[in-house]
Parts: C-alpha cells; sequence; structure tokens
C-alpha cells in the first residue's frame, strides 16, 4: 500500500526568515552566511496565485514556505552577453532583457516581466553598468546600437 504523501504549507507570517530588499536571505540571528543553503533557497523560489514561496519534496512530504520580502522576490544575479542579453535571477532562471520594460525607483533598476517585478542586485547592477548611460540625469541603456529611455517612477502601480 502507498503512504499518502503530506502537504505542509507555512504562511508568510509564520515563516522564520526572510528575503531583504538586497536579495539576501535573513533570519533573526542575521544573513545567511552558508553558500549552498543560500543557493538551494533561491533555487526553490515558486510562484502561485497566493504568492512566492519556497517549495521542496521527498518521499514523506511537500512543503510550501511562503515567505516575506522587504522589496521583490526576485532579483538579477547575472547577467550573459552574447547575442541578445540574458539575465540571469536567483532562482538560476535565465530570461531575456527587454529594455522597454526597465524602469528606476528610488535608486534601484528593476524589470516587469508580465505581472512580476524583478530587482537587478549590486552583482547584476555592476554587469549590466557599462550598456547604462546618463544623460540631462535621465538613465539610457545601449543595446546592439539602439538607446533606451529608462524611466523613473514614484510607485509600482504607475507602470500598470
Amino acid at each position: 500500500m502507498t503512504e499518502k504523501i503530506k502537504d505542509i504549507v507555512i504562511q508568510k507570517e509564520d515563516a522564520v526568515f526572510w528575503l531583504d530588499k538586497n536579495g539576501c536571505w535573513r533570519n533573526q540571528n542575521g544573513k545567511f552566511r552558508h553558500k549552498k543553503i543560500i543557493q538551494y533557497f533561491h533555487s526553490s523560489i515558486k510562484r502561485d496565485r497566493h504568492g512566492y514561496f519556497l517549495y521542496q519534496t521527498n518521499q514523506a512530504y511537500t512543503e510550501k514556505i511562503y515567505f516575506p520580502y522587504e522589496d521583490q522576490a526576485l532579483f538579477v544575479f547575472d547577467v550573459i552577453r552574447l547575442n541578445d542579453i540574458s539575465l540571469v535571477l536567483n532562482t538560476k532562471q535565465q530570461i531575456k532583457l527587454n529594455p522597454c520594460k526597465l524602469f528606476i525607483k528610488n535608486d534601484s533598476l528593476y524589470m516587469r516581466r508580465g505581472e512580476e517585478i524583478i530587482k537587478f542586485a549590486e552583482q547584476g547592477l555592476m554587469k549590466i553598468a557599462e550598456l547604462l548611460d546618463e544623460e540631462n540625469d535621465q538613465l539610457y541603456i545601449r543595446i546592439k546600437n539602439q538607446r533606451y529611455k529608462i524611466p523613473e517612477v514614484d510607485n509600482f502601480s504607475a507602470l500598470d
């Protein structure tokens, strides 16, 4: 007889860790330090209609832990420049840069992808910095001999 796998769901308010505004995992003792744990957490991020959560499964159970985050749950950690520019997210997913979806809020660079907002972490911003230029207090990105204006917004609802 096969035993049923138990589903464990932990709500955001009961999570004992969170993602800070820089894309770093934290708990009551401070910033996570173990690289393998940090990578495992990032690669376990999923999303459903209730929000972002960490997901893991084994033979006995599946576990969803909805977690709080200070700014966004998705971050650009790396940039790959080949024919196109690919962004490597904290989840390890690679997506194509869409310069028309970039924007700035509170001196941070973001990109909108559907309903999701992705923030450039410091290491991602450093990798894309050479494509950015500023003129008359306006930021632009240069891609394939084309220049795109990056608008500044006061709040995320201004993007709708």
